[in-house]
C-alpha cells in the first residue's frame, strides 16, 4: 500500500500541510520538537484510527483550535485508489472514512493500511513492563487477524467481570466467576495459539535481520512466556482462586505473557549498550515487516522509522538503510535530525526518495536534492 498524499490540518504543531509523497523514501529533517515525529502519528493515525502516543483523540487538536482533519489518498498493488479521511470536533466523537463511506465499526479498518512505526519509545520494549511487549504482539497480529482483536475484547471484558467479583467485600458468586473463568479460558486459548504460532515464525527472520545489522557480532534471541504452556488454561485459571480473592485480581492467564528478549543468552534489558538496544528493536520491527507482508496477502506495509541513527554507529546505520532500500521493502518515511548524514546515504542509492524539511510544524518539500 502506498500514501500519494497526505493532507494535515490542525494536528498538534502542524496546523496545515498537503504533501505529494513518493513512492519509496520519504526523508523528514529538522531539529527536535519541531513536528516531525507528529506527521509521522499522522500517518499512523491513518492506519489505526488512533494516535501512537495519546489514549484520548482530542489530545492530537492543535492548541486553540477547535477540531482536527486527516485525509490521505492511497495506491494498493493493484492500481486500486483508496481514500481514508479522519476529522473530530473538540467536544464530539472523531468521524472516521473509507472512500467517503464512515465505518460503524473501526476494527474493521485495521489491517487494510498495514504499517510498521520504530521510534525512540519502542524502547520500553526492553525496559518496560511484560505489557509492552504484549501489546507488540497484538498490534502485529492485528492487523492480518481480525478474530484475534475479537478475542481479545472478550477476554478482557470476562478478565474485568471477574476482578470485579474478586475485590467484592462479600464472597462472590462461584457460579458466577465459573462463567467469566471459563470465557477467559476460552478466549485465552485462542490467544495463546496465535501468539505462538507468531513468535515460533518472526523469530528465525528476526535473528537474520539482527545479524545483518550486526555484521554477525551477537546473538540474540526471543522466547515466549505463557500461563497456557501450563496446560489446560481453565484449570490453571482456577486452581488458585483463593489467592486471587486474597489479592483481588487474577493472577492467572494470557494476559500475563511475556516475550523473554536475550543478548548471548542473558537478559537484553541487563546486558545490552544503547546501540544493541537499539539494534534489538529495529531488527525486532523490521521482523514484523516482513511477518505482516508474507501474512497480509492484500499489501505491502507501509514503514516508519523515526529517528534510527541515534545510538548506532555508521555501519549499522549504512547496514539498515541498505536493507530497508531494498525491492523486499515497500514505501519508507525517515525522520533524522542530521541532514548531512541523511544526504550521504541517500546519495549512495539507487532509488526514489523524496526530502522534506520541518520547521516548527510548517513542512517544505526539497526540490533537486538528488542531485547534492
Amino acid at each position: 500500500m502506498l500514501l500519494s498524499q497526505i493532507s494535515i490540518v490542525n494536528y498538534k504543531n502542524i496546523l496545515a500541510a498537503t504533501l505529494d509523497l513518493s513512492p519509496k523514501i520519504n526523508c523528514l529533517i529538522g531539529h527536535n520538537g519541531v513536528g516531525k515525529t507528529n506527521f509521522l502519528d499522522a500517518v499512523y493515525f491513518l492506519s489505526f484510527c488512533r494516535s501512537a502516543y495519546h489514549s484520548v483523540d482530542s489530545q492530537v487538536i492543535s492548541h486553540g483550535e477547535e477540531f482536527f482533519m486527516l485525509e490521505g489518498a492511497y495506491f494498493s498493488e493493484a492500481g486500486d485508489t483508496e481514500n481514508v479521511y479522519c476529522g473530530m470536533k473538540r467536544g464530539q466523537k472523531k468521524h472516521f472514512k473509507r472512500n467517503k463511506k464512515e465505518y460503524k465499526r473501526l476494527s474493521e479498518h485495521i489491517g487494510l493500511f498495514p504499517l510498521i512505526f520504530v521510534s525512540p519509545s519502542d524502547s520500553i520494549l526492553i525496559e518496560g513492563a511484560a505489557e509492552e511487549r504484549r501489546k507488540l504482539m497484538d498490534v502485529v497480529i492485528s492487523q492480518y487477524d481480525n478474530t484475534y482483536i475479537e478475542a481479545l475484547n472478550n477476554y478482557n471484558k470476562a478478565l474485568q467481570q471477574r476482578n470485579a467479583l474478586l475485590k467484592m467485600e462479600e464472597e462472590p458468586d462461584p457460579l458466577l466467576l465459573d462463567i467469566w473463568e471459563r470465557q477467559m479460558a476460552e478466549e485465552g486459548t485462542k490467544i495463546y495459539l496465535k501468539r505462538e504460532e507468531f513468535v515460533k515464525e518472526l523469530e528465525p527472520v528476526f535473528q537474520r535481520i539482527y545479524q545483518t545489522i550486526s555484521d554477525q557480532r551477537e546473538t540474540v534471541a526471543l522466547q515466549y512466556l505463557s500461563h497456557g504452556q501450563r496446560g489446560d488454561l481453565l484449570h490453571v485459571i482456577q486452581r488458585d482462586r483463593a489467592k486471587d480473592r486474597a489479592v483481588g485480581y487474577s493472577l492467572h492467564g494470557i494476559h500475563r505473557d511475556d516475550l523473554e528478549m536475550m543478548l548471548g543468552g542473558y537478559p537484553m534489558k541487563r546486558e545490552g549498550s544503547q546501540g544493541q538496544n537499539k539494534t534489538f528493536v529495529i531488527a525486532l520491527k523490521l521482523a514484523q515487516f516482513d511477518f505482516l507482508k508474507r501474512t497480509n496477502s492484500r499489501t505491502t506495509p507501509m514503514l516508519l522509522l523515526d529517528d534510527i541513527f541515534d545510538k548506532l554507529d555508521a555501519r549499522r546505520v549504512e547496514q539498515i538503510v541498505r536493507l530497508v532500500a531494498s525491492d523486499e521493502y515497500g514505501q519508507i518515511f525517515i525522520t533524522d535530525t542530521n541532514r548531512d548524514h541523511l544526504d550521504q546515504i541517500l546519495g549512495n542509492g539507487n532509488f526514489d526518495y523524496k526530502l522534506f524539511e520541518v520547521n516548527d510544524g510548517v513542512i517544505t518539500e526539497k526540490k533537486g536534492e538528488k542531485d547534492v
